[in-house]
């Protein structure tokens, strides 16, 4: 069985484009928000109960929308509706706009198919660089369906998570796969202030990314989709900088 979920909503046309590829492997299961749950991460509900409800959006497919978040999407799929049954794999997207370099961080697509991975499950979240609702998915689903073929029941060496990211042009424009790793960048970030009707200050998220990687670097997810390939990058959830543990083995001796 394929479990299939996403951040933008159940009724992102993204989804609906992967579930029509996952469909071409297996039995498919989907479980998604009921409505858009962008940039949540790993966030989980605690304070109030969650809620699932099977909608009629996918023919022949069993579908759930579910109150919660991406991440609260995929525990309800393997803890109740799963329960006795396999999930085989996880695919989380197709997202609208990218989810390269450091926004694997933020992205509620990724901490879905991560969920999957911490459970066991091997993982595929794939988004597309583009935000538009109304993005043209032909080249992603062709490529989805290639990498899905490419680990669908069979081992994934090293890791169960990959996060891809396809550019945004036509299918014969596509270069290929780049398997490589997670650029460095940082948002810079600005609040647009404001008053709202009732006098009150609000503040707008905005900003900019910026990657700092070299011009020279070649082998990280923001130079691939740069020039047009597949980005793939083996992902995790451990967050251990290994580099560093010995440097601070001195702390040891504190007491």
């Amino acid at each position: 069985m394929i479990l299939v979920t996403n951040d933008d909503g159940i009724i992102a046309p993204g989804i609906r484009a992967l579930v029509e590829v996952a469909a071409k492997f297996d039995e498919v299961i989907v479980v998604a928000p009921d409505s858009p749950q962008s940039g949540q991460g790993h966030a989980i509900t605690l304070n109030q109960p969650l809620k699932l409800r099977k909608v009629a959006l996918f023919e022949g497919i069993d579908a759930y929308e579910c109150s919660g978040t991406p991440v609260d999407c995929v525990k309800l799929a393997k803890n109740v509706l799963c329960k006795n049954k396999t999930i085989d794999l996880c695919l989380s997207g197709i997202n609208h706009g990218a989810n390269s370099s450091v926004n694997i961080i933020y992205s509620g697509t990724m901490s879905a198919a991560m969920e999957a991975s911490i459970e066991k499950i091997p993982s595929i979240g794939f988004s597309l660089l583009d935000f538009s609702f109304d993005a043209d998915f032909t080249g992603a689903k062709y490529w989805a369906e290639k990498l899905i073929s490419a680990v669908f029941r069979k081992e994934m060496p090293g890791c169960n998570l990959l996060n891809v990211n396809i550019p945004s042009c036509s299918p014969e424009e596509i270069q290929g796969i780049k398997v490589c790793r997670q650029a460095e960048g940082t948002w810079v970030e600005e609040f647009q202030e404001g008053v709202d009707p009732r006098g009150e200050t609000y503040y707008w998220l905005t900003g900019r990314f910026v990657s700092h990687e070299s011009p020279e670097s070649i082998d990280n997810d923001i130079w691939a989709l740069s020039q047009k390939y597949v980005s793939v990058v083996p992902s995790g959830h451990d967050l251990t900088f290994y580099p560093a543990i010995p440097k601070f083995k001195h702390l040891e001796n504190l007491h």
